[in-house]
């Protein structure tokens, strides 16, 4: 793959997950989608890069801001918006809604609305792939808020112990919920050095920079894979819209004034455009039919979930352990 080739990649599938979320965002307010949704619009660049890093026979696990993963990790578009409709055409059977997505299928593991909660299953899928003898990785999407849970030391410190394939990906966008690193942690302290301290391989990386994203997960995943133990990869990047919601919250004054506009000023998928206009100046009639194809695909994913029935009443149990 050449360099234009992958740069148009990665804007095709930031694109793709910035309006899919537009989308959800737009249909929200209609009442239909009886469950919260937490939007990563702004936070595309990881994702679509993990999308062209990651091989399917990996694994991966995510959290309650999970679309752009499961979409990235190969889950279908139409399941998807089913189960934020609560369809029981959904990945999840309609049964989690937009904070529990899984496609076995697609080696995407599952999301859990609790923070941090999916940190040590993803470490538990690299011990299986490690026992099994299989060179795949397990990708751990995890936020900010969750470098301070105690499961996240416990985890990493087994991976390292252990030596899995586990890979750990931190979208650090600064905020759990309303408040700022600044009052969560110690000033100067950087999650990537925390990470090197425990162990694990760290590397820093813009989060704007969809790029320097490819490459970071790239060879994350590949150490990974080839036996090199546990990676870390922090990417610096910032939501766009509320913690929780289709809507901007910025009059609520918890961030910085001018700190959204700043960050929307560097807007990934504008950054990458920016790049590949300096030597393509015929860019807007590649991206209109890449953005044509995606539209349509969006239609038609919600026109099915609208038509999708709900689930049965005797379904309510299926599938429930105790």
């Amino acid at each position: 793959m050449t360099d234009d080739q992958l740069e148009m990649r990665l804007l095709g599938a930031m694109l793709r997950l910035r309006m899919v979320e537009e989308a959800i965002a737009a249909h929200y307010p209609e009442q239909e989608m009886r469950c919260p949704v937490h939007l990563s619009i702004g936070q595309e660049a990881p994702s679509a890069a993990f999308s062209l890093a990651v091989q399917r026979e990996d694994l991966a696990v995510s959290t309650h801001r999970g679309h752009a993963h499961y979409l990235a990790k190969g889950g279908a578009l139409g399941p998807m918006i089913a189960e934020i409709y609560g369809k029981s055409t959904g990945c999840s059977k309609g049964r989690g809604g937009s904070m529990h997505l899984a496609d076995k299928d697609a080696g995407f593991m599952g999301t859990s609305a609790i923070v941090g909660n999916s940190i040590p299953v993803g470490v538990g899928l690299g011990l299986a792939l490690q026992i099994q003898g299989r060179a795949q990785a397990s990708c751990v999407f995890i936020g900010d808020g969750a470098t301070e849970e105690g499961v996240y030391y416990e985890s990493a410190n087994f991976a390292v112990v252990k030596n899995l394939p586990v890979v750990f990906l931190c979208e650090n966008n600064r905020y759990s919920v309303y408040s700022p690193l600044s009052v969560r942690q110690p000033e100067g302290r950087s999650l990537t050095r925390v990470a090197t301290s425990l162990g694990l391989t760290s590397v820093e990386v813009d989060g704007n920079d969809a790029i320097a994203c490819y490459h970071a997960v790239d060879r994350a995943l590949q150490q990974a894979r080839g036996g090199g133990g546990p990676q870390f990869l922090e990417f610096h990047t910032f939501r766009h819209l509320e913690h929780c919601g289709p809507n901007d919250d910025d009059h609520l004054d918890y961030r910085q004034p001018g700190e959204l506009q700043s960050w929307q000023q560097r807007d990934p998928i504008d950054l990458l455009q920016a790049k590949l206009l300096l030597t393509n100046h015929d860019l807007s009639s590649e991206i209109q039919p890449i953005r044509e194809r995606i539209s349509n695909e969006i239609e038609t994913a919600f026109a099915e979930a609208a038509a999708a029935p709900f689930p049965d009443l005797e379904e309510c149990m299926r599938d429930v352990y105790a």
